[in-house]
């Protein structure tokens, strides 16, 4: 089982299904195998929607980028809170997916969809710093958000 505590900072909001972002956490953790491990009773992450001041702070402060972006990932390494383990967390700037979605509703909670799923692979393990390493992230990312690779890969920040 995947807990998932999810606070909202954004002015922004219904961007996101708390009910869609579970289902997606569930599979893509169960699939990747990372609930299989039996020391554990389960995985616990977070989720934290914000607005660009606070994301460019974060993306300054650890990536040296005084800039905003969509999302960024912060893994834990193992930790233990209650019997789960924790995963980290992940910042996405509703602010961004706004700009970049130009007020659509829908492609804004597909936006969301997309980038907790990148979050959530980061927290996995993945990364995308080389070309070989793109393409399976995007392929894992197509495969969960059942989309075409091109739709579930796309950097602006």
């Amino acid at each position: 089982m995947v807990h998932i505590d999810i606070r909202n900072e954004s002015r922004r909001k219904r961007f996101y299904r708390r009910d869609n972002l579970q289902r997606l956490a569930e599979r893509v953790c169960r699939e990747e195998g990372a609930c299989d491990d039996t020391r554990y009773s389960g995985l616990e992450l977070s989720v934290l929607f914000c607005d660009d001041p606070f994301i460019t702070t974060l993306n300054e402060e650890y990536r040296k980028k005084p800039v905003p972006t969509d999302v960024l990932s912060f893994a834990q390494e193992d930790t233990l809170l209650h019997g789960e383990r924790v995963l980290g967390d992940i910042v996405i700037s509703l602010e961004t997916v706004e700009r970049y979605c130009k007020g659509d509703s829908q492609a804004m909670r597909d936006e969301v969809r997309l980038l907790f799923c990148h979050g959530l692979l980061h927290l996995l393990g993945y990364t995308h710093a080389s070309d070989v390493e793109r393409e399976i992230m995007t392929e894992k990312q197509a495969q969960y958000l059942n989309t075409s690779k091109e739709a579930a890969w796309r950097l602006r920040a």
